[in-house]
């Protein structure tokens, strides 16, 4: 394993795959990954304008956060990559795939049965979609 990719979020969930993430690199001498998907909204139909969940600066900050956190747990080689897209999963599988990584590591939310049903959950889309072995991590 030579190539790790974390994804995340700025959120609370971020961080435990941050860590798992960071270990594994730190432990491999792997190069690890941090990609946050900045998902487009709106656009839908005739002229509709679409626009994005995070500015640049808020992506630049999470993307740091995250960074100075993999950092603390061992990893020495850490790249940072956003990507926009409409599916956070399928953003995430994509770079993962055209970029040959050998590992996803995610977090996931710890949502309920209803809210799974309803609202879908990002961790099992990558999970389900992922072309490398994925970590999810609580």
């Amino acid at each position: 394993m030579t190539k790790i990719l974390c994804a995340i979020d700025d959120t609370e969930h971020s961080l435990p795959a941050i860590d798992v993430a960071a270990k594994l690199a730190g432990a491999l001498d792997a190069e690890l990954t941090l990609l946050t998907v900045n998902q487009l909204v709106g656009g839908y139909g005739r002229g509709g304008a679409s626009s994005l969940i995070w500015t640049e600066q808020e992506v630049e900050s999470a993307l740091a956060r995250a960074a100075a956190e993999a950092e603390k747990g061992g990893a020495s080689k850490v790249k940072l990559v956003a990507v926009e897209s409409r599916d956070i999963a399928q953003g995430i599988t994509g770079y993962a795939e055209q970029n040959g990584f050998d590992h996803i590591v995610i977090g996931t939310g710890g949502k309920g049965a209803v809210s799974r049903l309803m609202l879908g959950s990002v961790s099992r889309d990558v999970v389900g979609r992922a072309h490398s072995p994925v970590t999810v991590a609580r």
